[in-house]
């Protein structure tokens, strides 16, 4: 199946289910090859081969270079950014969501009505940001915004979720940054502690279950969880009777 260019298989999922002990050759085991392991790695007498730790690296550190990425604004303006992030935002009342709304605008977010952000959330560059109205933007969420964010209307994006646009080549010896946007549909709910990475799509009023990591994009009006998220089920809505 091929590799996504950020370096996960997005179509590992009827991979991840089955079980290991089907995929082992009884006679890789007693060489060391087995579920992964290659002949560098040594057996130790009544525990777990030992991985090899001193093997020289396969990248260069020293060879990066970010000079191609482009932050959207000068470097003043970032820091500038950075620093109102770190000392208005926390100081700014909790309930009191206008503020930071406004901020947020300021810097070039585009941020709609009546949208609720908590003051820990973190955006790092604001002005590739994208909420609609409504929205709700919880405690220690990040928006690691290298390449643009999109979140519709109505959605909930829960506590210590982590919206990841940059990754870096694994297959670069320079270790080369590579971004991806990601786009949150209307009426979605991602829960507490998830990670998105770069180039996913959330389908409008899905939900994607707490401390999910997501690697590939997710269908519309879907129940969605795991490491790696897969589809669960469907979502159905049962109204409920208004209270008088």
């Amino acid at each position: 199946m091929p590799d996504s260019k950020f370096g996960w298989n997005e179509n590992s999922m009827a991979e991840d289910e089955q079980d290991p002990a089907e995929l082992v050759n009884p006679k890789q085991v007693a060489n060391g090859h087995a579920l992964g392991r290659s002949a560098d790695w040594e057996a130790t007498s009544g525990s777990e081969a030992e991985p090899v730790l001193d093997a020289p690296p396969l990248v260069d550190l020293q060879r990066y270079d970010p000079r191609g990425f482009v932050r959207g604004r000068p470097g003043w303006v970032v820091m500038l950014w950075w620093l109102v992030q770190a000392i208005a935002f926390p100081l700014t009342l909790h309930s009191h969501h206008a503020p930071r709304r406004a901020l947020l605008r300021l810097f070039g977010a585009k941020i709609g009505r009546g949208v609720v952000i908590r003051p820990t959330a973190q955006f790092t560059y604001p002005w590739k940001v994208e909420i609609g109205d409504y929205s709700w933007v919880g405690d220690d969420v990040v928006f690691y915004s290298l390449a643009p964010i999109y979140v519709g209307t109505h959605c909930v994006i829960s506590q210590k979720t982590y919206l990841c646009t940059g990754s870096h080549d694994v297959t670069d010896p320079a270790f080369g940054l590579m971004t991806g946007a990601i786009a949150i549909g209307n009426g979605a709910w991602i829960a507490a502690d998830c990670f998105i990475a770069p180039g996913v799509k959330i389908g409008a009023n899905t939900v994607i279950g707490a401390r999910s990591a997501v690697f590939h994009s997710m269908p519309a009006q879907t129940l969605c969880w795991g490491s790696p998220c897969q589809v669960r089920g469907d979502r159905q809505i049962c109204p409920k009777p208004e209270l008088h």
